[in-house]
């Protein structure tokens, strides 16, 4: 992709990236909508470093040319928040067994708890979408015990004191209140950027509506909607540019 000093034209790097055609992409310069390291770039020819500049296409962060993987992964109730188990058990790298890469996952799941995870080979990308101090948000459904009323949202999101210090959700809304056989039981969802130990079950137990089952949707700008339980992708350009910008990568 690059010549002999790793440089590379910019309307050639965005084509390959598949951003558009390349006389598309030609035009987006023209037009003022391709910035390069916080400049507007509208002259053709210009070569950028494919792995280190921070572009942005219409305002989206391009992710730069590099090794790394970036997987989302649906994780099935039961297995293990690691890549290797002791114990036997089932674990994430059963889940992507297909994968050459050496990965890791970017915080964890309890393992009776559903849902999204991301996996990756980028130790600094982990490091800081998992840091709750880059407020990435993390979006949880939970089946809980009870019916759930607006005063009990509000208490979430103004925040409880557990055992091992303050959470707030920046959002919690009710979903459904049970009715017919399910009446007695309430689905909410809840939005927060903490990764402690079972930080969703302790704080519905908190407040007095115990977890029946919990699942992650959401990490960012990523969903795990449309993906099937215990399968695997990469992320898209968008998600993984949208994160990397959370991050401040």
């Amino acid at each position: 992709m690059s010549d002999d000093d790793g440089l590379v034209r910019l309307q050639k790097l965005l084509a390959q990236s598949g951003v558009a055609s390349r006389r598309r992409c030609e035009e987006l310069m023209l037009g003022g909508e391709v910035e390069v390291d916080g400049e507007v770039v509208t002259r053709l020819g210009t070569k950028v470093d494919p792995t280190r500049a921070v572009i942005r296409v219409s305002g989206k962060r391009l992710p730069p040319v590099s090794p790394h993987v970036y997987l989302a992964v649906n994780k099935p109730r039961g297995v293990v928040s690691t890549m290797a188990d002791p114990e036997g058990r089932r674990t994430l790298a059963d889940l992507v067994a297909d994968r050459p890469e050496r990965l890791f996952h970017v915080g964890r799941l309890d393992t009776d708890t559903s849902g999204l995870i991301l996996l990756t080979n980028d130790g600094d990308f982990a490091h800081r979408t998992a840091h709750p101090s880059f407020e990435v948000d993390k979006v949880y459904v939970a089946e809980v015990e009870g019916e759930v009323r607006p005063a009990t949202l509000a208490r979430l999101r103004e925040g409880v004191t557990l055992d091992d210090g303050p959470v707030v959700c920046s959002a919690a809304r009710l979903v459904e209140k049970g009715a017919g056989a399910a009446k007695g039981r309430s689905i909410v969802e809840v939005t927060l950027h903490e990764g402690r130990n079972r930080i969703v079950r302790r704080m519905l137990d908190h407040v007095g509506h115990p977890v029946r089952r919990l699942t992650r949707t959401a990490i960012g700008p990523v969903r795990v909607t449309g993906l099937a339980i215990g399968s695997s992708r990469e992320l898209t350009r968008d998600e993984l540019g949208a994160l990397l910008d959370l991050a401040a990568l």
